[in-house]
């Protein structure tokens, strides 16, 4: 199976796929918000995904030991982007979210969509459109460590607001 890995050159690249499971940091932000720091078993990587704040996810990189590498983003809103800046010029580390976001994402360096493939290291993510909350929103599976990342799509109890798609949308990306 061939898969996206992103290059230096922010476009991707194809390698063949191996897989990998995953060590899962959630880290509370904001008043309501949860930003998750992942790191892959193989090759060491380690990712955030949607990190609203760069404190507090360096403070949990610091406690952890870990060196980040990516950044993932589910969609471009402020809550779950405000980090991305000072967390890629601290780190050094590779942005990736939303092709349908790409200009509205600080810092994104690879695109990404729906039946795409993303990879930490050697954890396999498969990608999905899922519009309603934004018309751009994706959210990130990894099957082989059953994590679903789908940032304001859905929730324990429901999903989220529709502010640039439709209920309709929205229902229909989660079929």
């Amino acid at each position: 199976m061939l898969c996206y890995l992103p290059g230096s050159d922010g476009r991707n690249q194809h390698r063949e796929c191996a897989m990998s499971t995953l060590e899962i940091e959630q880290i509370p932000t904001r008043t309501d918000n949860y930003v998750y720091l992942l790191k892959e078993s193989g090759q060491g990587r380690v990712g955030v995904v949607d990190p609203s704040d760069a404190a507090p996810v360096i403070e949990a990189l610091d406690r952890l030991g870990w060196q980040l590498t990516d950044i993932i983003n589910t969609h471009h809103h402020n809550d779950h982007t405000g980090g991305n800046l000072e967390l890629k010029e601290k780190y050094g580390c590779v942005v990736t979210g939303p092709l349908a976001d790409h200009d509205r994402i600080a810092g994104i360096d690879v695109d990404v969509g729906d039946g795409d493939i993303f990879m930490l290291g050697d954890a396999e993510a498969k990608i999905f459109d899922t519009p309603g909350h934004t018309r751009g929103h994706i959210a990130f599976w990894f099957p082989e460590s059953k994590a679903l990342f789908c940032g304001d799509t859905l929730f324990a109890l429901g999903g989220g607001r529709t502010f640039e798609g439709t209920a309709e949308q929205m229902w229909t990306s989660l079929g």
